[in-house]
């Protein structure tokens, strides 16, 4: 992966964060009949536009990079247990699952079967008459 291949103009491609809306028209809004002055309310917008940039990009300096070695690292761990660890074991246990399958299958069809036949005549027999009184 080289960091040639970013796209920076786009980066949530696949809209992963959808539900954060963080622009100012989003959080604050003022309702008709309850406006400020405007040279305060454009004033609050410049204030809120820059403190956010300034903060977002203070904290991502601060922990992006060990966050992203941290998300990497984790992501990695997973893929590897489950490539190395889960999938062979899930195999093993259907390989053997299968086996003990087959084997509660005989037993049921040679015990139960003949069991469930016997009982099916008997009470194929009965017969259900309703009386009118």
């Amino acid at each position: 992966m080289v960091a040639e291949n970013v796209d920076l103009l786009n980066r949530d491609p696949n809209n992963l964060n959808d539900q954060i809306q963080v622009m100012f028209d989003d959080v604050i809004g003022e309702p008709e009949g309850a406006h400020s002055i405007d040279c305060v309310f454009k004033l609050a917008y410049t204030c809120y536009n820059l403190c956010k940039a300034l903060a977002y990009k203070i904290t991502t300096c601060l922990a992006g990079c060990p966050l992203a070695i941290f998300w990497g690292c984790l992501f990695a761990g997973i893929a590897f247990c489950h490539i190395w660890l889960c999938t062979p074991t899930f195999k093993v246990l259907a390989l053997n699952c299968s086996l003990c399958r087959k084997c509660c299958t005989m037993y049921y069809d040679c015990v139960y079967g003949p069991l469930c036949e016997t009982y099916a005549l008997c009470f194929s027999r009965i017969r259900v008459v309703n009386a009118s009184e």
